[in-house]
């Protein structure tokens, strides 16, 4: 039932949103670098690696420059445009493509390089390979803040991301996998929109109220 409503929903959406993506793509087009979409290898179901699509919002060598593929607050390597359509998430919806063919979900853990994939333990990983990734999820929500998280010039950021997102992270999409049924996937849904119109919002603490226990390291941020 829920590959019937990714087709459904991301198929009604790129009808939708057809002339909105044509004119995000003149405009990057004649912005930046000229690139329209971005293309990355991402982890997907079963472990294999599949082509992401999302709207170019970066220099081309991004992943070859300081941080890799790991972004920040206020990150240099973000073009002027590539900054609105980060904050307000529409560099993500070319995924809707992704969606429709198969590789993605609406809902799932998010896609991750594979350099960040490895750093979540094995247990996570080989949670996360079970299902399809998302567009949104959990993960996606908890953090959706995670540049932030990143923007201290007080720690070391990699480091940072090993040792304490990426653990946390892990747990949530294990428990996302445990609990992947219609309830949860229409429930996310919602969330997605809500926390993309109230940022500050934690209204997904009430809605799952077992989700895992934040660390003590990540407290003061989450």
């Amino acid at each position: 039932m829920q590959r019937f409503f990714d087709i459904l929903f991301s198929g009604l959406a790129l009808i939708v949103l057809l002339p909105f993506f044509i004119v995000i793509g003149i405009a990057l087009k004649l912005t930046g670098e000229g690139e329209v979409l971005y293309i990355q290898q991402r982890v997907g179901k079963g472990g294999g690696m599949f082509k992401l699509l999302k709207f170019a919002t970066m220099l081309k060598d991004s992943p070859n420059m300081t941080m890799g593929t790991v972004t920040v607050k206020n990150d240099p390597r973000v073009l002027p445009l590539g900054n609105f359509l980060r904050k307000t998430k529409i560099n993500e919806l070319p995924q809707l493509i992704n969606i429709f063919r198969g590789d993605m979900s609406i809902i799932g853990p998010r896609p991750q390089t594979k350099r960040c994939f490895l750093a979540f333990p094995e247990v996570s990983q080989n949670a996360i390979k079970q299902v399809k990734p998302g567009l949104s999820g959990i993960g996606s929500i908890v953090f959706r803040a995670e540049e932030s998280l990143l923007d201290s010039p007080d720690i070391d950021r990699l480091k940072f991301y090993d040792d304490v997102i990426a653990p946390y992270k892990g747990a949530l999409e294990q428990w996302y996998v445990k609990h992947n049924n219609l309830y949860s996937y229409f429930m996310l849904i919602g969330l997605t929109i809500w926390v993309v119109l109230f940022s500050q919002s934690t209204l997904y603490k009430k809605v799952f109220t077992n989700l895992p226990e934040v660390p003590e390291s990540l407290k003061p941020y989450l």
